[in-house]
């Protein structure tokens, strides 16, 4: 809130709480005794409450400087007391006189009841002070927590890119050893890949049928690797328009499954599904294990994964890993 709104509202509500004294204090029917005594009295008491609230709380409590803080507060309060006691001397008729006989009030009576009042209102300045701070300091640790958080998955995604790369060119260059015709789609696949995660992938969601599109380039271009050898199964039901998700989540499960799996057999091809219904995306992935082509970066992509939907999405999905003697599989369930 900045300070023209904070001042607007503090004195609509001084300006609020008087006029309500007021009224009670007359029972609707104004007159001078009663506008002087809320409004002479009333500013007295507003200017206790700024003094702590805005010079003393903030120049020793938030220093601590607690000693400092306390006398000040004394003094403030004691000083207070005189203050009012000197006004109330000034109207004296119907401040000092009460009762039906007029009685005076003496100055020892007076004053302690005037110094409670203050008391009062200094408590009500400490307590808004101690509130506000609690809010400010909440607000920048929400902010300092968003600011983590949205350089961990910088850096996480920072991760994805170069490990990706990496495979993907080991890949080519075996197609170019090999003076395989296909290495020119390869390239044009790679570089359709690339653009998506250089330029399209930036924000933190993205369309749903794109990050499916990109799969499908990657999946092409692992095909290509394989020549005609390659058994994959990539199986699609739902509408994923007009739906997004984090980008580069599902990737590291389908990469996973052709650096640690075997695409090569017929009785056990690799196989992808994504299933989106109600809002929600079921992704499954499945294929047989293989004693070759390991990764020996010791797997970044499956870890980083888990921690950015542990960062994104919280306790709104479920990942849930089947490692068999035979087969790996990744089952992901989460709300889009």
């Amino acid at each position: 809130m900045n300070r023209t709104r904070q001042i607007f509202l503090h004195t609509s509500i001084w300006i609020l709480i008087l006029l309500f004294f007021m009224y009670i204090g007359s029972n609707g029917k104004y007159n001078y005794k009663t506008i002087v005594i809320i409004i002479y009295f009333g500013l007295i008491n507003i200017l206790v409450f700024y003094l702590n609230y805005l010079l003393i709380l903030p120049k020793f409590l938030n220093k601590k400087k607690y000693w400092w803080c306390a006398i000040s507060i004394i003094l403030l309060v004691l000083t207070a007391g005189l203050v009012k006691y000197g006004l109330a001397n000034i109207f004296k008729d119907f401040v000092l006189f009460r009762g039906p006989k007029k009685t005076l009030i003496s100055f020892w009576d007076y004053y302690m009841g005037a110094v409670f009042v203050s008391v009062f209102f200094m408590f009500l300045s400490t307590a808004l002070k101690f509130m506000v701070d609690w809010f400010v300091n909440e607000k920048l640790r929400g902010n300092l927590e968003n600011e983590k958080l949205i350089a961990e998955l910088a850096f996480l995604k920072s991760q994805i890119n170069p490990h990706f790369l990496f495979n993907s060119l080991n890949n080519i260059y075996s197609l170019a050893y090999q003076k395989s015709a296909q290495t020119p789609e390869a390239i044009l696949k790679l570089s359709e890949i690339m653009r998506y995660m250089l330029y399209e992938s930036n924000d933190n969601m993205v369309d749903l049928a794109k990050e499916i599109r990109y799969l499908e380039n990657y999946i092409e271009l692992q095909k290509l690797r394989f020549k005609d050898q390659s058994f994959v199964q990539f199986e699609i039901s739902g509408d994923p328009d007009n739906k997004v998700i984090m980008p580069l989540v599902l990737i590291s499960f389908v990469e996973n499954a052709f650096k640690h799996g075997v695409a090569t057999d017929v009785k056990n091809p690799i196989l992808i599904t994504i299933k989106i219904e109600h809002g929600k995306l079921f992704f499954r992935v499945t294929n047989k294990i293989g004693d070759f082509n390991k990764d020996v970066t010791g797997g970044i992509g499956l870890l980083n994964v888990q921690r950015r939907l542990d960062l994104v999405y919280k306790d709104k999905y479920s990942l849930k890993i089947e490692n068999t003697e035979e087969s790996y599989t990744c089952v992901l369930n989460l709300n889009l």
